[in-house]
């Protein structure tokens, strides 16, 4: 194991109803001016904005408010809400809605604070300093509400770049499960698709000796096999809502990352396909991860071995390790094509005469240099095949 440092101060309040609890959460985290950002719809129909606004007005905290937020949150709105934050003296972001939306509030915080360009921190530049951001959790998926990262597309070329520092940590997270009871199948699929894909890219690491955290990511991933099926069969099972919207949030604030590298290839990967195409993040790693996996499976089969037998139940096969490591992978799509995700291209929607498009903003693309690392490093021809295999 690795030397690491562990820092998730995240306050977590969960259960039903908790959105009531808004306004007092921002003021304990010392909000005086806030800025709820959200995307629309859902939020705005199903009464949950006008429910949060009565909890600021209750505890006497003033807002300003901007939707407009759409899944693979775009540079644009970003540039606006830093206007808006610097025009009103915010002092504090509430993020109301997904994975998008707490992505977005993430960079507006850390852009209001600083003297350049907020994409410096897409870039690579490590964020040091942003304003206080909290979050009103309605998607299980991205696990944003307990994590250091940020992913944003940038309009000018479409790049899709994540950004990190524990800055960025939201102050609290509210995490009412009864929230997510209303989302279509696919969004609640791709959801469980890209938690599991955060307990994947942590698991394939190149560390030695790493149990504790291997056990960790195996009992998540063992949950989401169990609940997945459970909530697509029935919506409204909040238990099952419950175990995902808490695995999802366990999955990305890296208490299962601690002290191993990690992959992250598949994210990579699969941003350039939702970028370009704007397909739902989790139905596009449902379409990647596969490839890549038996991509990279020949670096370490023991790992992958490892996976198929404690989570997937494969009969551990000693003398061809590559049998077992396979089957793994295999059980891994079947499952996700079990709950309703995409397992080609053409489901995606993505063209294959489009792959010297994505290779080159993947591994060119705001600076890169041809090639992109983690469980293994890729090159322009590696990521070429692996698009192939998708097809």
């Amino acid at each position: 194991m690795n030397n690491f440092q562990f820092y998730s101060p995240t306050c977590f309040v969960f259960g039903k109803d908790t959105e009531s609890q808004a306004g007092e959460l921002v003021k304990r985290f010392g909000g005086t001016k806030v800025l709820i950002h959200f995307g629309g719809g859902s939020v705005v129909r199903s009464g949950l904005l006008d429910r949060v606004k009565k909890s600021l007005d209750s505890e006497g905290v003033a807002y300003v408010e901007l939707g407009g937020v759409k899944p693979n949150p775009r540079s644009g709105l970003v540039y606006e809400g830093i206007d808006l934050c610097k025009k009103e003296n915010v002092d504090f972001i509430l993020a109301v809605g997904g994975g998008s939306v707490i992505d977005s509030s993430k960079a507006i915080a850390a852009g209001t604070v600083y003297d350049g360009d907020f994409w410096d921190f897409y870039q690579g530049k490590r964020i040091e300093k942003a304003l206080s951001v909290g979050t009103v959790l309605t998607i299980a998926a991205a696990g944003s509400e307990g994590s250091p990262d940020s992913v944003i597309t940038k309009e000018e070329g479409m790049f899709k770049r994540g950004a990190s520092g524990d800055a960025i940590r939201p102050k609290f997270s509210i995490l009412n499960p009864a929230l997510t009871q209303t989302l279509p199948p696919y969004q609640s699929a791709a959801g469980i698709t890209d938690i599991m894909a955060h307990l994947y890219e942590r698991y394939l690491t190149n560390t030695k000796e790493v149990e504790v955290t291997d056990r960790l990511i195996e009992a998540l991933l063992l949950t989401m096999v169990h609940e997945g099926p459970r909530v697509i069969a029935d919506p409204n099972n909040y238990e099952a809502r419950a175990n995902i919207m808490w695995a999802g949030t366990l999955a990305h604030n890296n208490m299962c990352g601690v002290g191993r590298s990690q992959d992250w290839l598949s994210h990579s990967i699969e941003h350039e396909l939702s970028a370009l195409y704007d397909c739902a993040h989790g139905a596009g790693l449902a379409v990647t991860m596969p490839a890549v996996f038996k991509y990279e499976m020949s670096h370490n089969v023991m790992r992958f071995a490892q996976v198929a037998v404690r989570v997937w139940g494969c009969q551990m096969d000693f003398e061809h390790p590559e049998v077992t490591a396979l089957a793994g992978i295999n059980a891994l799509q079947k499952f996700l094509i079990s709950i309703g995700m995409p397992s080609n291209f053409a489901e995606l929607g993505a063209k294959e005469e489009d792959i010297p498009k994505l290779v080159n903003v993947l591994c060119r693309g705001d600076g890169r240099d041809g090639t992109i690392e983690g469980f293994i490093k890729l090159n322009e021809e590696d990521c070429t095949k692996i698009y192939k295999m998708m097809v």
